[in-house]
């Protein structure tokens, strides 16, 4: 019986190229059948497979030799982008995509890759943004046929679809001091929820009597450093008048300008105002003055919630937390939840004015609020207290 010469797999496949290059498939193919038969076949020899099989018109044979070569190298750029290529042509959306976006994986190394292969990752990109465009209209024109097209169906699913398709991104509760478990996820609440907000609405012209009876004095800055502790940047903010206020009560405690606008205070009896000592409720006139950006930022404690009554707002005026960007209308109180990402604008030339103040989360049980006041007064009681945040 005689021996079998080795072969020079690499000697074959430099010849089967060189078939390939002057368009001669059969030819090649069989060069690297050879290859594959005497065991020597990589990832590059099953692509080279595929090439060939592909100008032979062999869809089926070359999909299969695109498998083989992710079989033995799941992660190759070439048979990733080869094999998106393959169930794009076939009209596999899906498949496709999935392949695509694995071969994007690449981006970031793709000034390190030959130009033929930034070429094919460049070409990704763009068919996976028109197959996730293709999907998203399908995924529209799917809802409104059943009348849950913009404008017709409920928000959240709204929400949800954008947040599918990244038009919107995913915003949680991140404070900076205490995290209570289990809360809802409410970017802004339903103002039909606080109907003890009425109160304070009707009363909005004493509220801005008052407030402008203070316009001018004892304004300060709303964030300022705290004595013996690590100078904070807070994008510049800190020790800043562009974003001020006139505090009635502050960290928990009365303050003379409460006795200068008793009707607000009335105003305010009847809202749920969070109480932990040394701590909440704050109730001011917030100004930020013209042509200032609060950056955007998350509070300290989410067992309490935010509340704005717009009392003095020039047009240019808005307000962002999390995806929901809407603009304050003198009068439209409306509660927020300030331990999501938040920011404020005021684009005009003159300052805005609000009622700020905070209140307990309606989920907060009365039992959970004073364990809560009580776990905050015993922080500060072990070794100081360092002032929040807001």
């Amino acid at each position: 019986m005689t021996q079998q010469s080795p072969i020079d797999a690499a000697a074959l496949m430099q010849a089967a190229a060189a078939r390939l290059a002057k368009g001669e498939a059969v030819a090649a193919l069989e060069l690297i059948e050879r290859v594959i038969g005497a065991g020597k076949a990589d990832a590059s020899v099953w692509l080279a497979l595929a090439h060939a099989r592909e100008r032979l018109g062999d869809k089926d044979g070359t999909l299969a030799a695109i498998d083989q070569a992710l079989a033995l190298e799941p992660s190759e750029l070439r048979a990733l982008l080869a094999k998106a290529d393959h169930l794009d042509a076939e009209g596999d959306s899906r498949g496709a995509s999935a392949f695509y976006t694995a071969a994007l994986h690449y981006l970031p190394r793709i000034a390190q890759l030959p130009p033929h292969l930034q070429e094919g990752l460049r070409r990704a990109q763009i068919a996976n943004q028109r197959l996730a465009h293709e999907l998203e209209e399908f995924v529209r024109s799917s809802l409104a046929a059943i009348g849950l097209g913009p404008g017709g169906g409920p928000r959240r699913l709204s929400d949800a679809v954008d947040i599918l398709f990244g038009r919107k991104r995913v915003y949680v509760q991140e404070p900076q001091y205490l995290y209570f478990p289990e809360l809802p996820q409410k970017q802004f609440y339903e103002r039909n929820d606080f109907p003890w907000l009425d109160a304070v609405e009707a009363a909005v012209d004493d509220i801005r009597a008052e407030l402008q009876g203070v316009i001018g004095a004892d304004f300060q800055p709303y964030l300022t450093q705290t004595p013996g502790r690590p100078v904070r940047a807070q994008a510049g903010l800190i020790d800043n008048p562009s974003w001020s206020a006139f505090f009635l009560y502050r960290d928990g405690a009365e303050q003379p300008g409460a006795a200068r606008c008793p009707r607000t205070m009335q105003a305010l009896s009847g809202a749920p105002l969070s109480g932990i000592p040394g701590r909440t409720p704050s109730i001011l006139f917030s100004k930020l003055a013209a042509g200032a950006h609060i950056p955007a930022h998350q509070g300290m404690l989410n067992a309490r919630l935010i509340c704005h009554l717009p009392l003095i707002v020039p047009a240019g005026c808005s307000f962002r937390v999390g995806n929901d960007v809407r603009v304050w209308e003198e009068g439209n109180a409306w509660v927020f939840d300030d331990t999501i990402d938040h920011e404020a604008w005021n684009r005009s030339r003159e300052d805005r004015y609000i009622l700020l103040f905070d209140i307990w989360r309606p989920e907060l049980s009365v039992e959970e609020r004073a364990g809560v006041a009580t776990l905050c007064e015993a922080v500060d009681a072990y070794g100081g207290k360092q002032k929040w945040d807001a």
